[in-house]
């Protein structure tokens, strides 16, 4: 008879893989706590800048402030007339964040879910918009907002913001909703449901994440932006928060306490739509990374 060698599988303690686990976990989360530092410190930074005098910012521009200068808020908001200009920021970018959620849901409500002609040239038209950068197109849209009479107007702003928005709104969209099974669809149609009853009452529910996801990207990019502003807008009743927080600055010197100061109030409102929408914008991010 030949001789039969059994080899026993090696047995990994359960105390130690429990260890070892706990371990890992442990540097993982560390490693998160460092980078959450470093990126919140900017935000931080800014803050607490914002209630220094210039003199104390140039002498130690990292340390906390002697006194705090609440002072500093109230004259940049007075000086740079920022009430007008919060105002400004408000309506162009609630009007562009409109359009283009209401159109990218649309476009993208038909690219997920139906078959057509000419299909993947549509969306490979608005992959390429991605690519565009949007400074190289400043000079031909002045022209052609000169032309048609529309500069220095809200909608010198609102046009561009939302031809550029829609490419990036469109792919994640189509890309969240190509996700859901057709049965959802035939399901609905059987109840005796239309294609406007699918779209408002089941479609666009359940891309509530990533049109959320669209809507903060869209927005911080509407109210940050200076350089469509600056190029677009001249007259002082129509300049937006990123133009308000400029005129600091100019060619021989910088206020720094004021201009922290009105930083601080410009990035206030960001701050605040990210907080309201972290859950679905969280939910929009992790969507289809399991399936089951």
């Amino acid at each position: 008879m030949s001789n039969v060698t059994v080899t026993r599988p090696r047995v990994v303690s359960q105390k130690g893989g429990l260890r070892e686990r706990k371990w890992k976990e442990g540097v993982v989360l560390l490693l998160l706590a460092v980078y959450g530092l470093l990126t919140i410190y900017p935000l931080f930074w800014l803050f607490i800048s914002a209630f220094k005098t210039n003199v104390e910012f140039m002498n130690r521009p990292f340390g906390f402030p002697a006194v705090l200068q609440w002072s500093n808020f109230t004259r940049a908001w007075d000086t740079s007339k920022m009430g007008r200009a919060f105002m400004n920021s408000a309506i162009v970018s609630l009007v562009s964040l409109a359009l283009t959620l209401v159109i990218s849901a649309l476009s993208s409500y038909i690219l997920a879910r139906f078959n057509f002609k000419l299909k993947g040239f549509v969306m490979g038209f608005f992959v390429v918009g991605m690519l565009i950068p949007m400074h190289s197109t400043l000079v031909p849209l002045f022209i052609l907002m000169k032309q048609l009479s529309i500069l220095n107007t809200y909608a010198a702003l609102v046009l561009p913001y939302v031809a550029f928005a829609l490419p990036t709104a469109i792919f994640i969209l189509t890309a969240y909703l190509v996700t859901f099974p057709k049965e959802i669809e035939e399901a609905a149609y059987m109840d005796g449901s239309g294609l406007w009853g699918v779209f408002f009452r089941i479609m666009l529910p359940v891309s509530t994440p990533a049109l959320s996801t669209v809507g903060i990207i869209s927005f911080l990019h509407f109210w940050n932006d200076y350089s469509f502003s600056l190029v677009f807008i001249s007259k002082s009743a129509l300049k937006t928060l990123p133009l308000s927080v400029a005129t600091f600055a100019d060619g021989f010197a910088t206020d720094y306490s004021l201009t922290l100061a009105a930083m601080t109030i410009a990035v206030i409102p960001t701050i605040l739509v990210y907080l309201i929408f972290q859950e679905q914008v969280m939910k929009g991010m992790t969507a289809g990374a399991v399936k089951g």
